[in-house]
């Protein structure tokens, strides 16, 4: 099975001791983000845990500490855009995350770690050609590091237009344009260009619709096949296998304008305020009206058929 920690937070940004006391510890609560008093226990153990997922803006906290991770195998996704502090208030130097992105592949091998390029909006700073030109130069700076990139539209949820009202989406002959110069830019970098939850259409451009953490994806990370089940995500056109998320909603700090995981910067600051490392959730404690459940875990990895790649990466 897949433990995910990124489609409801930051985990390696702003919670990494807590995530590294919890593989000490080897379990991990989680609550259903609707019904709160239902907990899920996870095992934290690498004999049910194929691959551990990330998606950070900013991996630097868990970079001194890539060892204590080896442990599990591995998938990461390093957002980066070239959005400024007006739209991305807390997210550091991008200097830094690339620096910090060829960290892990040097330590984990190229195919377990990927770009997410997203989500690619309309304001009066970046248009078409802007995006254009930082994505040729995001790749160029990345290409031996990695051979993934995966690019996303903006979504209007009623959260983004709330925060966002300056931002919108591209027009479809734009998405058109963009899709042709990035498939292009990629193919000159060695890079295979992904989209995520995007229209099908977008493959007549050299695009790969597959999904972005998709089944290839991940064994490809990490060096074996995988018996996992259906994808079951009622997110139309996504292929993923997203796994178990133990992350929490409105707790990421970086408060990009357009995020669709945080309510509004109050509950953001309320919720942290409750965030305890030693805990096993991510915010608060036990509740006298909890009711945990173990989740049912095991190995996806098929040992008849595993992968055997000519390379020299881990």
């Amino acid at each position: 099975m897949i433990i995910n920690t990124g489609c409801r937070t930051d985990i390696p940004a702003f919670y990494s001791n807590w995530l590294l006391n919890r593989i000490k510890e080897g379990y991990v609560y989680v609550r259903n983000p609707y019904y709160k008093h239902q907990v899920t226990k996870y095992s934290l153990n690498p004999n049910v845990v194929d691959c551990l997922a990330f998606c950070t803006k900013n991996p630097h906290p868990l970079i001194s500490h890539l060892s204590k991770l080896d442990k599990f195998k591995q998938f990461w996704f390093v957002t980066i855009t070239p959005y400024g502090k007006d739209i991305e208030p807390n997210v550091p130097d991008k200097k830094q995350v690339i620096s910090d992105f060829k960290n892990l592949s040097e330590h984990f091998g190229k195919n377990a770690v990927a770009i997410r390029y997203d989500p690619i909006f309309i304001n009066e700073k970046f248009d078409v050609n802007m995006h254009i030109r930082c994505f040729e130069k995001l790749l160029s700076e990345l290409k031996g590091f990695t051979e993934d990139c995966t690019i996303s539209f903006l979504d209007m949820y009623e959260k983004v237009k709330r925060n966002a009202p300056d931002l919108r989406p591209p027009t479809e002959k734009e998405q058109i344009e963009i899709a042709k110069a990035f498939s292009k830019i990629g193919k000159q970098n060695n890079i295979t260009i992904h989209s995520c939850c995007e229209k099908e259409s977008l493959k007549d451009y050299d695009l790969d619709i597959s999904g972005c953490m998709s089944k290839e994806i991940i064994e490809k990370a990490i060096k074996n096949k995988l018996n996992a089940p259906k994808n079951n995500s009622k997110r139309n056109g996504c292929n993923c296998l997203l796994g178990n998320d133990i992350g929490m909603y409105n707790t990421c700090m970086h408060l990009c304008k357009y995020c669709y995981a945080n309510a509004n910067a109050g509950l953001v600051r309320e919720n942290i305020k409750k965030h305890n490392p030693n805990s096993p959730f991510l915010i608060g404690e036990l509740e006298a009206e909890d009711k945990i459940t173990e989740a049912k875990q095991k190995s996806w990895i098929n040992i008849d058929n595993q992968i055997t790649f000519l390379t020299n990466e881990k």
